[in-house]
């Protein structure tokens, strides 16, 4: 067993997907829900709604991808947590699942963008940006359709908090000429760019891992401190 948690090849990282669905029978949507709400509670505990300017707003930036749903979940729960979160979704996901998370987010009075604004109106509005793009099924390049907000994420000088993987970054090498996000949250395990990360906060989020799933591939997890379903990982030096 390793000392400290174990960071994931992008082959490990979809193999555990996989089993959390086939073997333990986990559902899509189930295991989004926890996700969303751990990339919430553990913004929420960076970056304080007392704390903040703006009256608390954000702007959450989702992806075609399951690293989109858990976007619009973390949307919805930073909703409820009192921020007031708009979402960037320019292209839509045509399944049910994707369709019914727009709606709860709709229903909460949570506006939705289909353009990226320009970085001077992103840094004058928001007080950070929730990076939802692209998860660790992502190879790049990135596509065409998603170069102009790629771009406006490199030259944004409020935080930006990457879910996952940072968007455009390779999932195992990591990229030091995309985006530098302040904040990640890795899901289930961090994956091996994580150890290029240089930014401030690194949280783990989904705390739904089986005990003989992290035993079989080594994950070493941290403890969750009491009813937590985020904690706070050491910065890789």
């Amino acid at each position: 067993m390793h000392d400290t948690v174990k960071f994931l090849s992008q082959e490990e990282a979809i193999n555990i997907d996989m089993e959390l669905f086939d073997e333990y029978k986990f559902s899509v949507d189930q295991l989004m829900e926890l996700a969303g709400l751990s990339v919430a509670t553990a913004i929420a505990k960076t970056y304080p709604l007392q704390a903040m300017k703006r009256k608390g707003t954000l702007l959450v930036c989702c992806g075609p991808g399951n690293n989109g749903g858990d976007g619009l979940v973390c949307a919805r729960h930073l909703k409820l947590f009192g921020y007031e979160p708009t979402v960037f979704y320019p292209r839509r996901t045509n399944k049910p699942l994707f369709e019914n998370l727009v709606v709860q987010c709709q229903e909460m009075d949570i506006p939705f963008l289909f353009f990226m604004p320009e970085v001077r109106l992103v840094n004058d509005s928001y007080n950070l940006v929730v990076d939802a793009l692209f998860g660790f099924n992502f190879k790049p390049p990135v596509r065409a359709d998603f170069e102009d907000c790629m771009k406006k994420l490199k030259n944004l000088s409020i935080p930006v908090c990457s879910v996952d993987v940072p968007s455009g970054w390779d999932v195992e090498k990591g990229n030091e000429e995309g985006i530098k996000p302040e904040f990640l949250i890795s899901l289930t395990a961090p994956k091996l760019c994580a150890q290029h990360f240089k930014g401030k906060h690194h949280w783990l989020g989904g705390r739904f891992v089986p005990p003989s799933l992290a035993t079989k591939y080594e994950l070493n997890l941290p403890s969750y401190p009491g009813t937590e379903c985020c904690v706070k990982l050491p910065l890789v030096s």
